[in-house]
């Protein structure tokens, strides 16, 4: 079964496209099969990050109905086990997708037949970004060490948690029930929030409650700190993932930090990924260690990245 990890983030400029890149590119060197699914609507360029020009198909091939199936639309890359799907040559206005586009995408994704997909998505809030994030029970978070950045992090994690807590209520296990609640909490004229309604539900049905506990724990959200130098507390990490873990009933999971590197800039400018063009570097070190969580792997520091550190 393919592992489906959208990565989001609160705002534009923290590296999310070359974190996509980057760590597809070590999975695929690894002989698993990944491909990259550019959802950046209306401002697609995971493609020049990958050295590529404009992709001669897409996604906007699928959504006109001329390739009938995504898998269709999926271009090589010029590294092995490693492809694209790109959104470069679609209108503006697909960045406001109808419903059942949107929806047609996400099945569509949901059978692509890959090892690893990665979905790299716009920055900030919107309808789009949201729902895409919730087409797997896994997704990253990207963020830098700005306080603007950790601030709309926050944010990103909060709709994203409240829109799975609203689909999760809206199931047939729990609806009458969950009407049933908030009408008496109407009629108290009180602020209707998910935390009280979860918090109300346990206490009036248990079973219910242990039951919606469950399906919240299963959505695994994995942080990753971008762009980190020495200056920043090296714990920042680790202290948001226990402040998420402490007021969320869903799982976070910090990945680790990727160390600021100027060479990252260069890569981009060169059109390569920069673990392929600047492969014994600390930072690339970093994204190596985040790959191996990723794919479950628990073994030590391969032999050259510790000759560098010698």
């Amino acid at each position: 079964m393919s592992r489906i990890y959208p990565i989001g983030g609160g705002k534009g400029g923290t590296g999310k496209t070359v974190i996509a890149a980057n760590l597809g590119a070590l999975i695929a060197k690894q002989g698993k099969s990944v491909v990259l699914v550019d959802l950046d609507l209306g401002g697609s360029n995971l493609h020049t990050c990958l050295g590529m020009r404009n992709p001669r198909i897409g996604l906007n091939e699928f959504l006109n109905k001329t390739c009938k199936k995504l898998d269709q639309t999926v271009v090589s890359t010029a590294i092995s086990n490693l492809f694209l799907v790109s959104s470069v040559n679609c209108s503006l206005e697909v960045a406001n997708l109808f419903f059942a586009q949107k929806q047609k995408i996400i099945r569509a994704i949901q059978r692509l037949p890959y090892d690893y997909i990665f979905l790299d998505l716009a920055a900030g809030t919107n309808f789009n970004t949201i729902d895409f994030f919730l087409a797997s029970n896994e997704g990253l978070f990207v963020f830098t060490p700005e306080p603007t950045s950790i601030e709309n992090a926050a944010r990103f994690i909060r709709t994203v948690y409240l829109r799975k807590v609203k689909q999760v209520l809206k199931q047939r296990a729990f609806l009458e029930i969950v009407r049933e609640i908030i009408a008496n909490m109407k009629d108290r004229n009180a602020n209707v929030k998910s935390s009280d309604i979860i918090e109300a539900l346990t206490e009036k049905d248990p079973a219910k409650g242990k039951l919606l506990l469950e399906r919240l724990s299963a959505f695994r959200f994995k942080l990753i700190l971008n762009q980190f130098e020495k200056k920043i507390d090296e714990n920042l990490g680790e202290k948001i993932e226990k402040v998420c873990n402490r007021h969320f009933h869903s799982d976070f999971q910090f990945l680790g930090k990727v160390s600021y590197d100027e060479k990252v800039h260069d890569s981009v400018l060169s059109s390569r990924t920069y673990v392929t063009k600047y492969p014994y570097t600390v930072t690339a070190l970093n994204l190596q260690n985040i790959v191996d969580k990723l794919i479950g792997k628990d073994q030590p520091v391969s032999d050259r990245y510790q000759r560098y550190h010698e």
